[in-house]
């Protein structure tokens, strides 16, 4: 919203004080029927203003909350796991993942459908075009959504995408346990692994990927028939830095970042959880890097770290940089304000 107001006021054709009643007008006159970023669109269009040069192709550094069917191209800069969600009122399947181009990133958010497509097709470092995506404001972040009428063109032919080094994963923000707060996104983590619980696993649909339910003596997917279901797995870890402690959740790919055996072998310790004993005790007390973001687990009153990215070996001698930066800002800053309680 604060993007399309100020690409309005920069026209000079309306000032701040007038753009805002009209937006409220068309508010009150169409009766909750538009959001706020629609009622702007509106008023945008009303005045002749091109929030976007249409015949030209869209980036992602113009993408604008409220836009509706939007089409961009762009490469995947970084792909997270797929989550199963459930409310009151519907449930289904959700996956993201960046969506980079040579001006910027941005987060993509699939529903249900396109999660299998997701899935099975597409990986990091794909070109894929959007359509019928639309772009909404999460809390502050620009997010593109995309639902059962959008589409995907995964590697079309012929279409490249160059994504600026700086723009390939956003730098994680490092926080000391004591520091993490509910709603925390892309920030990492150092900690040593103080517990380790076996890996939890759940019948998933081998086509789909959608969780499978216990019918009789058979499972079932609801949307394909099959009977022979795929396993889908989780794992918790109980990290330490010496300021807190914090339980981390590893989804699938994260765990095999952090095992580092093939696949096979997790799903073995299914039908023989004593093998992955030996396992406990390989990775008690090391020291691991995770970057991801902070959820709050309201049944246990507590933040939860959910990784996005496993480090098991972190490199020595960039950490040992890190902190003498971290130390080097620390004693300038306490200089500036020494200086300043001086004067």
């Amino acid at each position: 919203m604060p993007q399309i107001k100020e690409k309005i006021l920069t026209s000079g054709l309306i000032s701040k004080e007038d753009l805002d009643k009209k937006i409220q007008a068309k508010l009150d006159s169409l009766s909750g029927l538009v959001s706020e970023e629609g009622a702007a669109h509106i008023v945008a269009n009303e005045l002749g203003i091109k929030l976007w040069d249409a015949s030209a192709k869209l980036q992602v550094k113009n993408i604008l909350a409220g836009m509706r069917n939007v089409e961009v191209t762009g490469k995947i800069t970084a792909k997270y796991e797929a989550r199963e969600f459930k409310t009151d009122k519907r449930e289904g399947q959700v996956a993201s993942f960046m969506l980079g181009d040579e001006t910027g990133t941005i987060r993509t958010v699939l529903w249900n459908n396109l999660v299998s497509e997701y899935h099975a097709k597409m990986n990091q470092g794909d070109v894929v075009r959007l359509l019928g995506a639309y772009a909404k404001d999460n809390q502050g972040r620009l997010e593109l959504h995309m639902n059962d009428r959008s589409k995907l063109q995964i590697n079309p032919e012929g279409v490249q995408v160059s994504v600026v080094a700086s723009y390939t994963e956003k730098s994680a923000v490092r926080k000391a346990l004591k520091e993490l707060a509910e709603g925390d996104q892309n920030v990492e983590i150092l900690a040593t692994i103080v517990q380790v619980f076996e890996p939890r696993f759940f019948e998933v649909c081998p086509v789909c990927s959608k969780r499978m339910k216990l019918e009789g003596d058979k499972f079932t997917c609801p949307t394909h028939a099959t009977s022979q279901p795929d396993y889908a797995y989780v794992m918790n870890l109980f990290l330490d830095d010496g300021s807190d402690n914090v339980r981390c959740v590893l989804w699938r790919d994260q765990v095999k970042e952090l095992l580092a055996i093939p696949e096979e072998q997790i799903k073995g310790f299914r039908q023989d959880p004593a093998k992955f004993e030996s396992w406990k005790t390989e990775l008690l007390g090391n020291m691991i890097k995770i970057s991801g973001r902070v959820n709050k687990n309201t049944a246990f009153d507590r933040l939860e770290f959910v990784a996005n990215k496993v480090t098991k070996n972190p490199n020595p001698d960039e950490e040992i940089q890190r902190l003498k930066e971290t130390s080097a800002k620390a004693q300038e800053d306490t200089e500036v304000s020494l200086k300043v309680e001086d004067v």
